[in-house]
């Protein structure tokens, strides 16, 4: 009876491309021409602004425009709070109304998404980005009280974004900071679910002795995602139970009454219960009951992830300064994340 949310951690790796670019290592006597060779390039064009010093210093920057393409999939640990539900069918208008006795067991969001990312270095060391991404997110929400059911809801989403990459190299090494923001629309909620993705990545570049434009950067770091709590939408009860439930139809109506009779009118706890439990619990039961999922059910709560950090280690492969192939995936906790990508870069102004 829930919905999908969360579209959220797609965005994050949709930055950092051309890092590798960044970081030193000893030089051959053709990397070290070739060095040299950039010092003595003219850079005629706008972006990124001081690209001619660059060039000056020997740093060998990407192509300042870029668009990348990327596949990405998510699977993220959910905790519910706050839940309101409502029922609205031929004869019933039930608004929201506060219910904190459910119990909730482990809940998560799995998302598989394209998006298309185009880029610009402003300068040498920030690159600007958009997203524009589209694709579907399942929300599986188990409840164990007052009984025991899985709600399973999938829908298609829609998402746009922007964020920035800085990246910087030092010795051997590259060191790059995201952060991106990103409004994902699925197709149940009233309103887009705002996200915010901050990561880091330290990583090293293999570069190729014959090929100076040919490397393999590899990275390992740390993703933080947050996304709007709040999520109001609606839902045909038949859409939001999957047929299982419908199954053991009758299963779920004896536990319901079981807990409800189980409840001590006298105790002011359970008299709260109760009233809210007739206001719209027990509509629902019955529409369950009668196997009637015409009704549509209102629901408000906030969400937020079962944890907000966790792992990722990647790698690029870069065959020309035109071409950038990249993968990395995330790890750690109830939060698994893969990407996969390709960049293809260009001279603009």
């Amino acid at each position: 009876m829930m919905k999908p949310y969360l579209f959220v951690l797609f965005l994050l790796l949709c930055g950092c491309t051309g890092l590798a670019q960044y970081s030193q290592m000893q030089l051959s006597k053709k990397q070290q021409h070739y060095t040299d060779s950039l010092k003595k390039v003219v850079y005629h064009h706008t972006f990124p602004i001081w690209g001619q010093k660059a060039y000056k210093m020997g740093v060998d920057i990407p192509y300042p425009g870029g668009v990348m393409t990327n596949y990405f999939y998510a699977n993220q640990g959910l905790i519910i709070e706050n839940l309101q539900l409502g029922l609205q069918t031929n004869n019933q208008d039930i608004p929201l109304t506060p219910i904190n006795f459910i119990g909730f067991g482990k809940n998560n969001v799995t998302a598989h998404t394209f998006n298309v990312r185009p880029d610009l270095w402003i300068f040498p060391f920030l690159d600007v980005y958009g997203i524009f991404g589209y694709g579907s997110s399942t929300t599986t929400v188990n409840i164990n009280t007052p009984v025991t059911l899985t709600s399973v809801v999938t829908q298609n989403v829609k998402t746009v974004g922007f964020g920035f990459t800085g990246a910087f190299g030092f010795g051997i090494f590259f060191l790059a900071a995201d952060l991106n923001w990103t409004w994902n629309k699925p197709d149940k909620l009233d309103n887009p679910v705002p996200a915010q993705t901050m990561s880091f990545r330290l990583g090293h570049t293999f570069k190729f002795a014959e090929h100076p434009q040919k490397n393999i950067g590899i990275w390992a770091g740390a993703l933080r995602a947050q996304f709007g709590a709040g999520t109001v939408g609606e839902i045909k009860l038949s859409d939001a139970l999957p047929p299982e439930v419908w199954q053991r139809k009758d299963e779920i109506v004896n536990q319901y009454y079981t807990w409800y009779n189980g409840l001590d009118p006298n105790n002011p706890a359970d008299r709260l219960k109760m009233q809210t439990a007739d206001k719209v619990l027990t509509p629902i039961i019955e529409k369950i009951n009668a196997a009637d999922g015409s009704a549509i059910v209102r629901y408000a709560l906030d969400k937020r992830p079962g944890q907000e950090w966790n792992m990722i280690v990647g790698g690029q492969y870069q065959v020309n300064k035109r071409w950038v192939f990249r993968s990395e995936v995330g790890f750690l906790g109830d939060r698994n994340t893969f990407l996969l990508s390709a960049n293809y870069r260009f001279f603009v102004f």
